[in-house]
């Protein structure tokens, strides 16, 4: 005896939502991580010209340092 015409109807709503409600729960996540990626990588590019430029600074008021005590 197979189940009544409802029930079916009912398990294949559950089924096909959980599959879509997956995929887009995947989609969201995986365009979360990306921007989320980008924008480290971006602060990452900012944090080393800051850092470049601070060194570069450093090393121009020490060679200055050295010229004006002679």
């Amino acid at each position: 005896m197979s189940p009544p015409p409802s029930l079916k109807w009912g398990y294949l709503r559950i089924i096909t939502g959980t599959l879509a409600g997956g995929a887009l729960g995947f989609y969201v996540m995986h365009r979360l991580e990306n921007s989320y990626k980008e924008k480290m990588k971006q602060r990452l590019e900012m944090y080393a010209k800051e850092k470049m430029r601070r060194e570069q600074l450093e090393n121009d008021n020490s060679t200055s340092d050295y010229l004006s005590d002679s």
